[in-house]
């Protein structure tokens, strides 16, 4: 069987250290099978960003070998899943951070993106809830990032009212300057498909992206995730994630509010900046999202 897929494998065009990363997989899932005592039980999958290997452990107890492409987003991936010892999230049983490396519990492939988006909205409340513990101190903080924000939407182009610019750029700013955005461990990519059914409990939150940060960050990937349901009602649908969620977690509506336009407004950032040929269609969606959180 093939252990590295080759739409995985493809990666490798995305860049040099692309090409690397993509170069050492093989060398390194022999590794850590022979080390972790682990036998392939299963064709290996991958996201954007990580090679998913189903394995069995040597006790026959059944496992997935996550190895991810080293990126600061998931660098305390497998600190954030420890602290939160299964409760919540899905399971660390190993990792070694040098190589990106996580041995988790195997969960099932049903995710939350099947269930009517506002009753995953209560399920995703629910993990916010138990998920958002006191931070370990050696995460990054979230004010670090605001005030980058602050500083960078001062300096940017975007094709969106420049009014918008202007708030998110305050916001940021005001934000930055909050103690009480720091201080909490938020998962920061918690959405429909990033949760999924477990054995051990209903619904497990998996690859987070842990800051030091504040809960009311959170609920963004809610809103753009399934944009296309939506369909003709984007206000309207918008307004009613957004409010589920703060509602069935106890959230402040204004905080929650403010996040989201900040988010929303370095997306579109990160879309032009990021890809030569910038989806608009995206950008849309997120400047549509910023406008109907404000009513």
């Amino acid at each position: 069987m093939t252990l590295i897929p080759p739409t995985l494998q493809a990666y490798a065009d995305r860049g040099p250290g692309w090409a690397s990363w993509v170069g050492r997989l093989p060398r390194l899932v022999r590794e850590l099978l022979a080390e972790w005592s682990l036998a392939p039980d299963g064709a290996p999958a991958h996201g954007n960003t990580a090679l998913v290997l189903p394995v069995r452990t040597d006790a026959g107890r059944p496992a997935v070998l996550k190895i991810g492409w080293p990126h600061w987003e998931a660098e305390y991936e497998a600190l954030a899943l420890q602290h939160w010892h299964g409760h919540g999230a899905v399971q660390l049983l190993r990792a070694d951070p040098h190589r990106w490396a996580l041995l988790l519990e195997r969960l099932h492939r049903e995710d939350l993106g099947e269930l009517w988006d506002l009753q995953a909205c209560e399920v995703v409340a629910g993990l916010y809830r138990r998920l958002h513990v006191p931070a370990p101190p050696q995460l990054r903080r979230l004010s670090a990032q605001c005030a980058r924000w602050a500083e960078e939407l001062g300096e940017a182009e975007l094709p969106v009212p420049r009014r918008m610019v202007e708030q998110a750029r305050s916001l940021a700013r005001d934000l930055a300057g909050d103690e009480a955005t720091d201080g909490v461990l938020v998962h920061t990519d918690l959405h429909f498909h990033n949760v999924l059914a477990g054995d051990r409990e209903e619904w497990l939150a998996i690859d987070p992206k842990p800051l030091s940060g504040d809960p009311h960050y959170e609920l963004a990937p809610m809103l753009w995730n399934r944009f296309d349901e939506y369909a003709g009602r984007v206000r309207a649908g918008v307004r009613d994630r957004f409010l589920s969620l703060v509602d069935a977690a106890g959230l402040d509506e204004d905080r929650a509010r403010d996040w989201v336009i900040v988010r929303m407004l370095v997306t579109i950032k990160g879309e032009l900046e990021d890809n030569a040929v910038p989806d608009r269609d995206r950008i849309t969606a997120m400047l549509s999202i910023a406008k109907a959180v404000q009513g």
